[in-house]
């Protein structure tokens, strides 16, 4: 027999956690967002100073040797923020899945008691 009151309550208990945990969610993509805007300002002003100097540059050699030390660093700063921001996109993953693990942690003893 189907409890109508027990169903409801658990429903209640979803929606609680769900509306408590949106919260959090928010707050990790605000995280990521303001992130990746840091980093965007970062990589334009390196940019920047790189044309700069680049245009004050002598001779040749000198060009490249500023070249392949803006790539490098532009390069290992890439890298660098890639591996935060998949970090950050995994902490929001498992915040966003905490409702259903913690009800799917409740519903499997219920479920096996309706199937004894």
């Amino acid at each position: 027999m189907f409890n109508f009151e027990e169903a409801n309550k658990q429903s209640k208990e979803v929606m609680d956690t769900a509306l408590k945990n949106y919260s959090e969610v928010a707050k990790a993509f605000q995280a990521i967002a303001a992130e990746a805007s840091e980093y965007s300002k970062k990589s334009f002003q390196d940019m920047t100073s790189y044309m700069e100097a680049l245009t004050g540059v002598k001779s040749i050699e000198a060009a490249v040797e500023l070249q392949q030390g803006y790539v490098k660093s532009s390069y290992e700063g890439f890298i660098a923020e890639a591996t935060k921001l998949s970090e950050m996109y995994s902490d929001l993953a498992k915040t966003a899945y905490k409702p259903v693990e913690t009800q799917m942690k409740k519903a499997t003893p219920a479920a096996a008691k309706v199937a004894a």
